[in-house]
Order: C-alpha cells, then sequence, then structure tokens
C-alpha cells in the first residue's frame, strides 16, 4: 500500500513570500513492518553485503547496560507483546527477557554492527550518492550513545554499486547482546514518498522566524507541526526542530575529517506523526494506526538526523539528536 501525505493546510510562502525558494524536496519513508529482501530498500532489513566483505564492527568501550539480552530475546519479546492474549508462558518468558542478562557475560569487542537502513537510489534519488553508487546501508552499534557521534565506528555508512555485489552474504553476524531493545529495528519495507518541506524556525533568519513565531501565537496553522518539516523516517530535506537544545539553534555540524559543514541525510523521527503532527498522517492510515512503526527510540523520544559531509559522502557522518 502506499502512503501519501495529505496536502499542506496553506501555502505558507504567500503567507511569508521570504520563504519563496528555500523549500526542499525531502522522501518521507514511511517504513512499516513486513519481511524486505536485500534487493529492496528497508528499515531493519537485511543487506545486500558482499559475501567476501567483513561484517562492519564497533571496538569502542561499551558501558555497562541497564538491559542486556540477546538480538533474539528482543525478536521474541516483541512477538509476545503484539498478541492480544498471553499465556502463562508468555508472562514467564517476558519476566526473564527484562530481568536481562549479567553485563558480565558480554564479550569483548570488536561487536558486530546491526543493519539500520538500506537505500536505493531508485527509492531515494535525491541523496548525494558518490558516482557510481545507487546503494545506501547504514550500520549501527545497539550500545553506544548514538547521538551526538562524530567520525565514530558505532555508526558508519557503506555506499555501493549494487551490480557489484556477485555474491550475497547470507548469514551475517549478529552482536552477542545488544545493550539496548531500543536501538534495534523492527524489519520494515518502505514506502518512499517526496514531499517539500521548509526551514525550521532556528534555520530562518532571526526576524522572519519572529514573525511566524508571533503568528503561530495568534492562532494560525502551526508553522513546526504543519508547515516546516515532515516528522518520522526521511531522507534529505531540512533539518528537524530542535526540542530541547538551545534555544539560539544549533552550532554547524562539521565532518570530523575534513570540517566540511554537514548537510542532512537522514532523519529517524520517534512518531511519524503526533498531536502536533497529525496534519502529516498519511491519508491510508487510519485513526489509532501506529505512528512508531519501527520500534526505535533515541533517548526520550528525540528525533535523530546524520548529516553527510557534502565535499565526500564516505566520510564518517555527524549524529545529532534534536
Amino acid at each position: 500500500m502506499t502512503r501519501t501525505t495529505p496536502p499542506r493546510p496553506l501555502d505558507v510562502a504567500s503567507v511569508f513570500p521570504e520563504l519563496a525558494g528555500t523549500s526542499r524536496t525531502a522522501t518521507r519513508l514511511h517504513p512499516r513492518p513486513g519481511a524486505p529482501t536485500v534487493h529492496e530498500s528497508s528499515v531493519g532489513g537485511p543487506l545486500l553485503w558482499p559475501a567476501g566483505e567483513p561484517w562492519a564492527s564497533c571496538s569502542q568501550e561499551h558501558d555497562a547496560p541497564f538491559e542486556l539480552n540477546t538480538p533474539e530475546e528482543v525478536r521474541t519479546l516483541r512477538r509476545i507483546l503484539a498478541r492480544d492474549v498471553w499465556t502463562d508462558e508468555d508472562h514467564a518468558e517476558v519476566s526473564r527477557i527484562h530481568a536481562g542478562h549479567d553485563p558480565s557475560l558480554l564479550p569483548e569487542g570488536p561487536h558486530p554492527l546491526i543493519p539500520v537502513a538500506q537505500l536505493y537510489a531508485r527509492d531515494v534519488p535525491g541523496l548525494p550518492f558518490p558516482e557510481g553508487t545507487d546503494l545506501l546501508q547504514v550500520l549501527w552499534c545497539p550500545f553506544i550513545d548514538i547521538e551526538d557521534q562524530s567520525g565514530s565506528e558505532a555508526v558508519q555508512l557503506r555506499w555501493r554499486r549494487a551490480a557489484d555485489v556477485a555474491e550475497v552474504l547470507v548469514s551475517p553476524p549478529e552482536p552477542a547482546y545488544v545493550g539496548t531493545s531500543e536501538l534495534v529495528p523492527l524489519p520494515c519495507v518502505l514506502h518512499p514518498e517526496q514531499v517539500l518541506e521548509y526551514p525550521a524556525e532556528h534555520d530562518l533568519e532571526p526576524e522572519l522566524a519572529g514573525r511566524i513565531h508571533r503568528w503561530d501565537e495568534d492562532g494560525a496553522t502551526g508553522y513546526r507541526g504543519a508547515l516546516s518539516v515532515a516528522p518520522g523516517w526521511k531522507a534529505g530535506g531540512w533539518a528537524a526542530p530542535f526540542t530541547f537544545r538551545d534555544s539560539g539553534g544549533p552550532a554547524e555540524l562539521r565532518c570530523a575529517r575534513c570540517s566540511a559543514v554537514g548537510e542532512p541525510l537522514l532523519t529517524l523521527g520517534h512518531t511519524e506523526w503526533n498531536g502536533e503532527t497529525e496534519s502529516w498522517r498519511p491519508v491510508e492510515e487510519a485513526q489509532g494506526a501506529s505512528a512508531t512503526p519501527t520500534e526505535v527510540t533515541v533517548g526520550r523520544g528525540y528525533t535523530l538526523q546524520f548529516y553527510a559531509c557534502p565535499a565526500d559522502p564516505r566520510h564518517p557522518p555527524v549524529t545529532v539528536m534534536q
């Protein structure tokens, strides 16, 4: 099923002409639980990984996790939680999984990373694919605080030419344990949709941002929630609104290798819509449908954004939670 974002409540550039020319195209990914293959774009799905290439790993020091579970226990817990009726065995299994394992069982690194996203150029043509590539793969470590990583091996990108992968790795390694199930995406198929976005207020000139803020306070359609940046998982577009940081807005996010100012590459929003962003709920979604399909939560439900180096997208990304 396709996913279609409703038209914006109004043309905000007609109200604020200074916004004309500032729109960017973003691709809302609309992940939904499913069984993607290596030949499809996905969240948390299998990757088109060459059989002869070492799997991505992280050797950084891991803090003692609050819960230590195996990847299979994470999957089992989700299957049980999705059931309408639980048996006594289900209750016992949930209690056992929540109790976790002794952190001393965590083996020394390096630890295999887990797939976060796989994006084919045919589905997200606006991404800065390096010449000769048509596939982006994103992996991360389910122990490290993913936010505010700059040049860290805890978050890795792979840019590939899909046709070069002659033999696919059938059984990729998994970490023995994960530190938090909230960093393990539920496998999801994607329903990409291109939308236009306008800058968040922190990316506007202060005078214009002030007028828009006063306009919002007068009871008009909310700029942040309905007229600027799309919520949820998306590729490209504008940076997400800052929700808890300095009111002065973000500092420039620079590449750790060459200091180029990063550009938004991938945004992982906790929800596809909420009370403030209800107008972005796809028309195909019924009232009461889940707005958190991937089951990924960063921090306390904030948005995680990856910034790519415009000089060389192969440089490690900068990540920021906002």
